[in-house]
């Protein structure tokens, strides 16, 4: 019975959960002595990698917390390497937000992955982390580190190490300028796959919108040193159209683009056209033009209007990891209500709540 209820089952944790009520129950009837005997060969008898194909579907704070408590060969199992190819502990480290512990966390984990772990996705790592990362990191084809406090400085100094990275994650390392990035690109030409994501720019106490300032550095330097790649992000850029031109001229296997929230960008001229003959692109209004009403859009062309009316808010809002000030400007129909900007994702999280301070509705020249 408890081998067919393993198999059957398709959760891991309503799995252990059921092995272990099984277990209490044929205890109870007072032969607790051969049945537990029996439950332990079961584990034993499966091999390290079948168990580990079964843990990987748990969650990794609860494969660390809760599997090595309901038997010796699980327990065997977690302690080694079959577990850890694949390192995703972000939500964890979000949670916690403490860099030092983050960083135990992760050397602990590499060592029971003793070296052979492909992917790593963490949240604040340091520069002492990414040291230790970058000294196991034979194996690594995907890096994860957002919101990380790794510089140019360590970039440079252990870059090497991640030759056959083909997929990376640095959104929101402020640390890393212009100069990471070109080392980056220079040494790791596996790269497929970038996510270079900003925060959106804070905007000033009176609530008015501040002057945008095209820097097409960070675009140029990925123009010109990662020309493999397909995938990219980089929302909330500050570089314009010389950038985002320069992007989509060079990097000839491109199919997706991410580019929300870049305002220096006006896709002026042909450039647009370059734009949407990728497979996927998000051009710097798509998630506000999301938030427009049919109705609106509706009357809006009946009274034949021909400027866009915006709405600015300046806002608290909180998601499960922290609160902050954040602003928000999108073009709209006339009367869409606050309602609209509840819906928005920050960084992966889901806001719980805002608390609008001011909004400012307006007409915009084009």
């Amino acid at each position: 019975m408890l081998e067919k209820k393993m198999i059957l089952s398709s959760n891991p944790m309503k799995r252990l959960k059921t092995n272990n009520t099984d277990h209490n129950e044929d205890t109870s009837t007072g032969d607790s002595s051969k049945d537990s005997s029996s439950f332990s060969g079961l584990w034993e008898g499966l091999s390290p990698e079948i168990l580990s194909l079964i843990f990987v579907r748990i969650q990794q704070d609860e494969l660390v917390k809760i599997v090595p408590f309901v038997c010796q060969p699980w327990r065997e199992v977690v302690a080694g390497p079959y577990c850890w190819s694949d390192i995703d502990i972000e939500q964890w480290c979000r949670r916690c937000n403490d860099s030092s512990k983050i960083d135990l966390v992760v050397r602990k984990l590499i060592r029971r992955s003793r070296g052979h772990f492909h992917r790593l996705s963490v949240y604040k790592l340091s520069n002492f982390g990414f040291t230790f990362v970058a000294n196991c990191a034979e194996h690594l084809k995907a890096l994860q580190i957002p919101m990380s406090g790794v510089t140019d400085k360590t970039v440079k100094k252990y870059v090497t190490s991640f030759a056959k990275l083909t997929f990376l994650d640095i959104s929101n390392c402020l640390q890393i300028t212009c100069k990471g990035l070109e080392i980056l690109g220079n040494n790791c030409k596996s790269l497929t796959s970038l996510r270079r994501n900003m925060p959106p720019p804070e905007w000033e106490k009176d609530g008015k919108l501040p002057a945008a300032k095209s820097n097409d550095g960070e675009a140029m330097v990925i123009a010109n040193t990662m020309t493999s790649l397909c995938q990219l992000e980089l929302a909330y850029g500050r570089f314009g159209d010389l950038g985002l031109d320069a992007l989509v001229t060079k990097c000839k296997n491109l199919t997706h683009l991410d580019i929300l929230g870049s305002v220096c960008v006006r896709l002026d001229g042909d450039l647009l056209d370059k734009c949407e003959r990728l497979m996927v692109f998000r051009g710097p209004w798509d998630h506000y033009d999301a938030f427009s009403d049919n109705d609106g859009d509706d009357n809006e062309a009946a009274s034949g209007a021909r400027t866009p009316v915006y709405s600015f808010y300046t806002l608290v809002a909180h998601t499960p990891s922290q609160p902050f000030k954040y602003s928000w400007l999108y073009f709209q129909s006339p009367h869409v209500g606050t309602r609209k900007v509840e819906q928005y994702v920050i960084g992966g999280e889901t806001l719980l709540n805002f608390n609008c301070l001011n909004r400012t509705d307006g007409v915009c020249e084009l």
